[in-house]
């Protein structure tokens, strides 16, 4: 599947999660389930939000417009989640809005002769 270049190239869960991300800012989401390439948000991941006192980021919170240009760490995060067919998302970091790092569990196909596909 191609990489996502815009908020229009989204799925209404990408949006969401986007939305999502910004608003946290600092944290990380676990247990994100991914079926048949999509995230699967129902019920809602657990959220931790990250907060320094005395951080100038601890209290901001921008306002994105109705459609933009993605990120590269947004195109890849959604990139890497289109190509899982079904997976979870143990731990995925957001720093100032944006996916940081990741750690996926999920069971690749095994082609013939043992080797992933």
């Amino acid at each position: 599947m191609t990489r996502p270049t815009s908020t229009q190239d989204l799925l209404p869960s990408e949006r969401c999660f986007v939305s999502a991300m910004q608003h946290l800012g600092f944290g990380r989401f676990e247990f994100v389930q991914i079926r048949d390439g999509e995230l699967a948000l129902d019920p809602w991941p657990t959220t931790v939000r990250g907060v320094k006192f005395g951080s100038e980021d601890a209290a901001t919170h921008r306002t994105l417009p109705g459609e933009f240009e993605l990120k590269r760490q947004v195109a890849e995060f959604f990139e890497f989640v289109r190509n899982v067919d079904a997976g979870e998302i143990r731990c995925i970091e957001v720093r100032h809005g944006l996916p940081f790092s990741m750690e996926i569990e999920h069971r690749p196909e095994i082609a013939e002769g043992g080797r992933h596909a």
